[in-house]
């Protein structure tokens, strides 16, 4: 009865150690890319790069037209990384809608094609191929700093050129105008100074030149 113990005990002892070499050999496997169901490590190598665009779409300025486009975004997963509409011919009823979307070129051409299809849509311009374009957002920063934390929120303020249009014993209201990538820049350094609302109106763009 011993004997047997023993060697069940060893037997065990065996298929433990060869059950642990397998798992280090399937982990160092996966570690090296050949055998990983992660979404990552399926991802193809040589996909297309995903691209940021600024697309300009002159619409009908009627009810429902805003509505249909996000529609169209959301129900086919496009992203938006920035929306902006308004009015910009009364007497033609037409309103522009300026959409900063990302996404592979295949994935970009879709959404060009499938806004110029819709029925209110009279224009689309990818102002990101089509020329150089002058892109602008404004930004409105709240921020309560004391000491020297207000001190240095001012001096940023002047470097960047914003504006003060709000002040308290407390916080600041600073307005900025410019490139998103400034807006950007503007607010990162704000944080550790005491940022505590931002507000954007997303992408007002225009192509240069006549």
């Amino acid at each position: 009865m011993a004997a047997g113990i023993l060697y069940c005990w060893e037997n065990g002892l065996r298929l433990q150690r060869r059950w642990v070499k397998e798992t280090a050999v399937s982990a160092l496997n996966i570690k090296k890319g050949s055998t990983s169901h992660s979404a990552y490590e399926l991802r193809d190598p040589n996909a297309e790069a995903i691209e940021t665009h600024t697309l300009a779409v002159l619409v009908d300025n009627e009810s429902g037209v805003l509505a249909r486009v996000i529609g169209l975004f959301s129900g086919r997963g496009y992203n938006i990384d920035s929306l902006t509409v308004a009015e910009v011919d009364h007497l033609g009823h037409r309103s522009r809608i300026t959409v900063v979307t990302t996404g592979t070129p295949l994935v970009i051409d879709q959404i060009k094609a499938q806004l110029a299809r819709m029925v209110p849509v009279h224009e689309v311009h990818d102002l990101t191929v089509e020329g150089p374009a002058v892109l602008r957002e404004l930004a409105l920063f709240k921020v309560a700093g004391k000491g020297e934390a207000r001190i240095e929120a001012l001096r940023l303020c002047e470097i960047f050129r914003a504006k003060v249009v709000d002040s308290t014993l407390e916080s600041f209201v600073f307005e900025m105008t410019g490139t998103p990538e400034k807006v950007d820049a503007f607010a990162d350094l704000m944080r550790p100074l005491g940022l505590r609302e931002m507000a954007r109106t997303g992408v007002a763009a225009l192509s240069r030149g006549a």
